[in-house]
């Protein structure tokens, strides 16, 4: 994985293309599917996914995980969906693109959560056991700041690479 280079760039026609290795589109169409499994078993690594919505109030949080719990789930789900089978095409609309940031955040929330990971912690130490989980952690971290960063040129009217 290239971490010194851009992964998105904007087409003529406003489409936006994912430059992405192999190896790299194999991850983005594996981790949806793994995130979904732990989703479903309703994983400790989900718990960032559904926030309490009512902390000093155990009947309304009951009401709001009867009402919008569905909901959240099948959010979710449909953003990992776009990111799972957007890993292979060379073109992706705003839309789909938008579907690509829900997706990296739920897979970023729960690998998080799963590795403890906090504001505060330094780069990588080799010998820490956790180094290839955290590498990947850091690794969508990058991408979903490009998304974000191609979504707001999107935004700003920013026009396509006219070399594309």
């Amino acid at each position: 994985m290239n971490l010194g280079r851009r992964h998105f760039s904007r087409d003529r026609q406003g489409r936006y293309r994912p430059e992405l290795s192999g190896q790299e589109r194999t991850l983005l169409a594996a981790l949806p599917t793994q995130a979904m499994e732990l989703m479903e078993q309703k994983d400790a690594s989900t718990r960032r996914l559904f926030p309490t919505a009512y902390p000093d109030d155990a009947q309304a949080e009951e009401e709001y995980r009867t009402l919008m719990g569905d909901s959240l789930v099948a959010h979710h789900r449909r953003a990992l969906e776009t990111l799972a089978e957007g890993a292979s095409a060379q073109a992706l609309s705003l839309e789909e693109l938008e579907g690509w940031m829900g997706g990296l955040e739920v897979l970023r929330l729960m690998l998080g959560t799963r590795l403890e990971v906090r504001e505060d912690m330094e780069w990588i130490d080799p010998d820490d056991p956790r180094a290839p989980e955290l590498a990947v952690y850091a690794w969508l971290s990058l991408l979903q700041e490009e998304v974000t960063e191609a979504l707001a040129d999107a935004l700003a009217g920013t026009p396509g690479d006219p070399d594309r």
